[in-house]
């Protein structure tokens, strides 16, 4: 047994240190937290100074067992969790859980997986910080204080099975005003004239420094340019430059994986993650942009032997964001001669992008001159201005520029030709194009995430789980949109004579925008009526601010959460027994036919719209359900009328009505009862009874095709073809097939020996479902198997013990007590 243990969080993590401490040291995971609040119940006692209630996770018991058991025989324990708040919480969990003492455990940290720094943190152990534990107690406390006491308000108020989170419901906020800013915007448009001159055989594009407001004044302007002679007034040449961005911090390395990668938020945390735990790169969770002396080392040799001396420039930055922790570093690759890494493509790419962020900020400015030609109108008082750019030295830009998320139309300026003060241009078209102010842009992943920084909500470990469960409560849908298409007009001179035309565009196009849902907008709008201290921007910072100073023991974590908890759990009481229920109520109007009010509002199962009131047997309210491209806010009389023109049926196949209707999955066709989708492109308005038979087939066609290979003789074992390729089904569980082979030609055998395979196991399954570890065959006849989460392995080892024939299920089966 090894004289010294060392528990990390994650197995990864655990594979990498392991091969720089060698012999001696045992290195184990904890595989993340091993206990947290009790689910039963609050799982914190308020009256007795908020003490919390922990317990054992129920599937870590095994993994807690086993490090007890080897903590008891080992001479020194050292606990290597991540440098942050959540890695000194399971050190401490660990520690309490493990039953350790002070004089055997050591507490180590590092901001990199290498074997310098793993070896250093060893010789430069530290005890557990309880202040940043206690910090981490705080917002885990907190937060299950408001999620527990808001939730059940909001079944009662506005629908169940609803729940509301702090940081949370500010970043729903956000987003939900941003849509009623853009619902309420009102586009004006003016007209953009842009003249293309001649200088000798080269071309100049300019800009009149001048929009106007109508067609008729556009065209004004336009007569005046037909004789008019067109001067160069003015000549101005300045020089200007472009400094690279600082090191990447948690936030920046998410927005910009999403400009130039378009990684999700929560995928570029994972795979951070990965890179990190195999030790390419620093801690990826830090809000620091300093770099170490040895990374600045690193990267000065970098510089010099690949690109010269000319293009280095030692720079140190300074973090600008509330509660930053200097002492950390910037995310960078660990080793930064290495360009480039084995792995996936994902891997590889967001790599890259570290990698040419970290030397691009230690490289020189780019030197360029700014060009502005002032051409004058001969009769006029408006001017055209000329804008050229050129690069004289490239600098960082060599290798690196940041992206943005501005949605402005292209503005790149290129080189002006040479011109003289005084010159006469030549003309060669000249078109004042109508167009349109556009309405605030809606937040991406990235853009949120950087709103939330700004606003000092929030921390480095916190924006991916936030802006995930946002969506995965429905409160807010990430999705693309195809916008619609408008008219302009064009006036164009061209050899003196003027032309009108108007032309078509697509506008109000989304890629990947994040848009609040009904269920979004209405419980946002009863928080913030009911809750607007828990809704407010300021209040919300000022908690992380809070939870800073007790990680910096400036504050008592106790008192913090008392303080905030008596006047929420007041304002709670209060709204439960006295506020109106909440359904986003609208009046549309009268049916014509029936004389009942028609309304929309949130149901049980979603938007909907309701004909009538009242309760009587013999004059109930009738119901139906939103599409899924319609909004409570912005639906129509008439487009709710036309929702109980459904189920229609739309004609007869095979002797059978085919229906078309809405449920809470969107639009579909119910045929013989099966039921099959509408695709995005068809109307349950308009649903022809040929597309519905079309759409029909295809499903019968795809259920057969999804067969790859089945086995009479045992049917719980069946190839399939699914979304990312052929697997194998055996009973409940899903098992990836080993590259390069054939699914058809797989025997019963082999596909057991594939379920059966520990490495085929071990290696996780994305398509995993949930299993139910079963007693031995004779006692399970007698008595169901309780629920029990199984290791991979056992589960794959289950499933192919349960499909083999049964004669060896028979041998192997115990015999009875």
């Amino acid at each position: 047994m090894s004289k010294n243990l060392v528990i990390v969080e994650s197995p990864a993590k655990a594979k990498t240190i392991e091969g720089f401490l060698g012999e001696g040291y045992t290195v184990k995971s904890s595989f993340g937290h091993v206990r947290d609040l009790a689910k039963k119940g609050l799982g914190v006692d308020i009256e007795n100074k908020f003490t919390p209630n922990y317990e054992i996770s129920p599937d870590k018991a095994k993994v807690v067992a086993e490090l007890k058991k080897l903590a008891k025989a080992a001479d020194m324990v050292w606990l290597a969790t991540d440098e942050d708040r959540e890695g000194e919480a399971i050190s401490w969990h660990l520690y309490e859980s493990l039953g350790l003492t002070d004089e055997k455990t050591k507490r180590i940290v590092f901001h990199e997986i290498t074997k310098p720094a793993i070896k250093n943190a060893i010789a430069n152990p530290r005890t557990i910080d309880k202040h940043l534990v206690d910090a981490q107690q705080a917002r885990r406390i907190l937060d299950r204080l408001v999620g527990f006491e808001l939730s059940p308000v909001l079944w009662k108020k506005v629908r169940p099975s609803l729940s509301a989170g702090r940081v949370q419901s500010v970043a729903v906020r956000l987003i939900v005003e941003r849509e009623r800013d853009i619902m309420n915007f009102k586009s004006t448009s003016s007209y953009k004239v842009v003249a293309n001159f001649t200088s000798g055989s080269a071309n100049i594009k300019a800009e009149l420094n001048k929009k106007f407001a109508s067609h008729e004044e556009a065209k004004a302007f336009l007569h005046k340019c037909e004789t008019a002679d067109f001067t160069i007034d003015t000549i101005e040449t300045k020089p200007s430059k472009k400094s690279p961005s600082a090191p990447f911090t948690t936030s920046t390395l998410q927005q910009e994986a999403s400009r130039k990668l378009g990684f999700s938020v929560a995928q570029t945390m994972v795979v951070a993650q990965r890179l990190y735990e195999s030790g390419k790169i620093t801690y990826m969770r830090t809000d620091s942009v300093n770099l170490s002396e040895t990374a600045i080392g690193q990267a000065t040799a970098a510089i010099t032997g690949n690109y010269g001396e000319k293009y280095l420039k030692i720079r140190q930055y300074k973090t600008k964001s509330k509660g930053a922790q200097e002492a950390h570093e910037a995310i960078r690759p660990t080793y930064i001669e290495n360009q480039t890494i084995d792995g996936d493509s994902a891997d590889k790419r967001l790599y890259d992008l570290i990698w040419k962020r970290t030397i691009s900020s230690q490289m020189s400015d780019a030197e360029l001159e700014k060009t502005t030609a002032v051409i004058t109108v001969a009769g006029a008082t408006e001017k055209f201005v000329a804008q050229g750019e050129v690069l004289k030295f490239d600098g960082f830009l060599k290798i690196y520029l940041e992206g943005t998320d501005e949605e402005d139309e292209d503005t790149q300026e290129g080189m002006l030709p040479p011109m003289k003060v005084g010159e006469k241009l030549g003309v060669n078209e000249i078109n004042a194009t109508q167009r349109f102010t556009h309405y605030p842009a809606r937040y991406t992943e990235a853009s949120l995430v950087k709103k939330l920084e700004e606003l000092g909500i929030g921390r480095p470990s916190t924006y991916a789980p936030t802006i995930s469960t946002i969506q995965k409560r429905e409160y807010v849908v990430k999705e693309d949109r195809e916008g619609v298409e408008r008219n302009y007009n064009v006036i164009s001179l061209k050899n003196k004579q003027i032309a009108e035309e108007v032309r078509t565009e697509r506008t109000g196009a989304e890629k990947s925008k994040m848009f609040p849902t009904d269920i979004g907008m209405v419980v946002n709008d009863f928080l913030l009526k009911e809750f607007p201290q828990i809704m407010d921007f300021n209040f919300t910072a000022k908690v992380e601010e809070e939870f800073d100073e007790i990680a910096e023991g400036k504050i008592n974590w106790t008192t913090m959460l008392a303080d905030f908890y008596k006047p929420f759990h007041k304002n709670v009481e209060e709204t439960s027994e006295h506020s109106e229920r909440a359904s986003g109520e609208r009046l549309l109007g009268v049916d014509p036919v029936t004389g009942k009010n028609l309304y929309v509002r949130i149901g049980r199962f979603g938007p909907m719209a309701q004909l009538g009131e009242g309760n009587d047997e013999n004059n109930k309210p009738k119901f139906a359900s939103l599409r899924k491209d319609q909004r409570l806010d912005t639906i129509t009389f008439e487009e709710a009328l036309d929702l109980y023109k459904l189920p229609r049926v739309v004609g007869e196949f095979e002797d059978k009505e085919m229906v078309v209707a809405i449920g809470r999955f969107g639009p579909y066709i119910r045929h013989n009862s099966i039921f099959v989708s509408l695709k995005k492109e068809d109307d349950p308005m308009t649903v022809t009874a040929d597309r519905c038979i079309e759409l029909i087939l295809a499903k019968r066609q795809a259920e057969i095709d999804k067969y790859i290979k089945t086995f009479p003789e045992n049917p719980e074992v069946q190839l399939l073809n699914g979304r990312w390729g052929p697997y194998l089904v055996i009973g409940q569980n899903n098992f990836k097939l080993p590259k390069g082979i054939d699914p058809k030609a797989l025997s019963l055998q082999e596909c057991l020996d594939i379920a059966a395979d520990p490495k085929n196991a071990s290696k996780g399954n994305r398509f995993k479902k949930k299993t139910v570890e079963k007693k031995p065959f004779k006692q399970a006849a007698a008595k169901k198997a309780s629920p029990k989460k199984a290791a991979p392995k056992k589960a794959a080892k289950k499933a192919a013990t349960k499909a083999a024939p049964k004669k060896a299920a028979k041998k192997a089966a115990p015999k009875k007590d």
